[in-house]
């Protein structure tokens, strides 16, 4: 059986998941076969596996950054919240179905049963399993259905490290409230990791000793406050901040923040490149002024669509696309940019047709099968004249999330559906003029694509184009080596070592 390694936080947002990334990448460097796990994971950036499966993004990142690739078993259970009512329950993989909070409750045993198997089966194929809780281990109401922190940690034997964030205040009432509500689990507990920490260690080092003599437990690290590591953030907190570049870039892309905005992930590679100013936003100014307006992904395009008419903002992007500004729509924002949406089965809504933005001239219909592969695409050069420089027949990275298909003009790239039953081969993509939508998740990753978009731009702004491109996959190595190069600097690593028997 493989030794485990847990890192728990005192709240939501503590750094828990990007601390586990590091750990991955420091034991991956010391020889050791290292795979993350999180049993249970609520999150809209979601990843699809080599098998068609999907897990959360965060586990996705952790894989990276151990060096293998991401499996279901990673993360047996996916919640994926569709707005107040509930949420889409995802297990090993696969959805099972919408589930209000009371049945998910009901459903946890079943739920449970998944989290040993995938626990199991990942601890016969690995040295060390770097594991990672949700929230709070300590919510007292919600203990008796725990299956993602002290269940968790039991069931894997694991040695586990907690962590407070400091620049939210009050963490060692964090840190000792947390020891002392869990009681006897408390033992679990071998240490403490306090984060996002700025100003004078030496004004801190008291309460190191002092929580310690409070609780028996060691601090064992404290991790500077790191701006802008260059790696994803796992949830929409990120998006409350609306210009995620500081620079005054050439090009101005506007991501239009959706209530339900999901995989927003999709759009980190612009952020890496020199003219890009990225920025999330509601506002009628940024949109109509944007360089590239870009609808993301939504767990609700329907709510979504709707909010867009309530709020006005469909004439926004209307009077955009008018101007001649570059419109692009991925996933649930490409649906919602075709002329109907058709909901047959109440897959998402109780409207069974909801009228588009009109701008490209496709209709979707939500099928109760989900759609879940890795793509491997080429660019279809005929259907992009006068749109940026394409080599037909350019091969392109992916992956489809949706619940919906489109029919229509559809056909800006060529699809090998990987591990997809059915007709593995077909079109996607849809294009106006001077918008265009695809499926594609991940479709920026590919770096002469993300290019030839953004010098298309600046040709239509009277700027040289760039050329050369940000190699983002190096990017993202990079700086999974600086994170883990900041945890291993600050961390009590031989403390780590010890705990685990290493």
């Amino acid at each position: 059986m493989a030794k485990a390694l847990m890192i728990q936080g005192t709240g939501s947002g503590a750094g828990k998941s990007l601390i586990a990334a590091a750990l991955c990448r420091i034991f991956s460097d010391e020889g050791l076969l290292v795979a993350p796990f999180k049993a249970q994971n609520m999150a809209l950036n979601s990843y699809i596996t080599r098998d068609g499966g999907e897990i959360g993004r965060a586990q996705a990142l952790q894989a990276e950054a151990a060096r293998v690739v991401a499996s279901t078993d990673m993360n047996p259970v996916l919640l994926k919240p569709t707005g107040e009512s509930g949420s889409q329950v995802i297990i090993q993989g696969k959805a099972v179905r919408h589930m209000k909070a009371q049945e998910y409750y009901a459903y946890k045993q079943e739920a449970w049963k998944s989290v040993e198997e995938s626990f199991s089966r990942l601890s016969q194929d690995y040295d060390l399993i770097v594991m990672e809780g949700a929230g709070s281990p300590a919510e007292i109401n919600l203990l008796s259905v725990d299956i993602v922190n002290m269940a968790a940690a039991k069931m894997a034997k694991a040695q586990v490290l907690l962590v407070g964030d400091i620049d939210k205040g009050g963490v060692f009432a964090s840190l000792y409230g947390t020891v002392k509500l869990l009681g006897r689990d408390a033992r679990h507990i071998k240490g403490f990791i306090i984060n996002k920490f700025r100003g004078d260690i030496e004004i801190l080092n008291p309460g190191l000793d002092m929580i310690l003599g409070k609780t028996g437990k060691p601090v064992i690290g404290v991790l500077p406050y790191a701006v802008d590591l260059g790696l994803p953030e796992e949830d929409g907190l990120a998006l409350t901040e609306k210009r995620m570049t500081g620079r005054q870039g050439a090009i101005r892309a506007v991501v239009v923040r959706l209530k339900y905005i999901s995989n927003f992930t999709d759009f980190d590679p612009l952020s890496h490149e020199p003219d890009v100013e990225l920025i999330y936003s509601r506002n009628a100014a940024d949109i109509e002024n944007a360089d590239l307006l870009i609808l993301p992904g939504t767990k609700n395009t329907v709510k979504d669509l709707l909010f867009l008419r309530e709020s006005g903002i469909d004439q926004s992007i209307r009077r955009a696309y008018a101007k001649g500004i570059d419109v692009m729509g991925l996933c649930g924002g490409y649906q919602m940019l075709g002329h109907r949406i058709f909901d047959p089965l109440g897959v998402e809504s109780e409207h069974r047709e909801v009228e588009g933005l009109g701008l490209l001239n496709i209709e979707t219909t939500f099928e109760a099968e989900k759609m879940t592969c890795q793509v491997e695409a080429e660019i279809r050069e005929e259907y992009w004249n006068g749109y940026g420089s394409f080599a037909s027949g350019r091969s392109l990275q992916g992956y489809e999330i949706h619940m919906g298909r489109s029919t229509g003009e559809i056909a800006l790239f060529s699809c090998r559906r990987l591990s997809q039953s059915g007709d593995s081969h077909g079109l996607d993509g849809s294009r106006n003029g001077n918008c265009w939508g695809t499926y594609l998740h991940g479709i920026f990753e590919n770096n002469s694509f993300r290019r030839s978009i953004l010098d298309h731009i600046r040709t239509k702004k009277g700027l040289e184009p760039l050329g050369t491109f940000v190699d983002y996959g190096r990017d993202q190595d990079r700086a999974i080596d600086r994170l883990a190069d900041l945890v291993r600097t600050n961390v009590d690593m031989q403390f780590i070592h010890r705990i685990l028997g290493l």
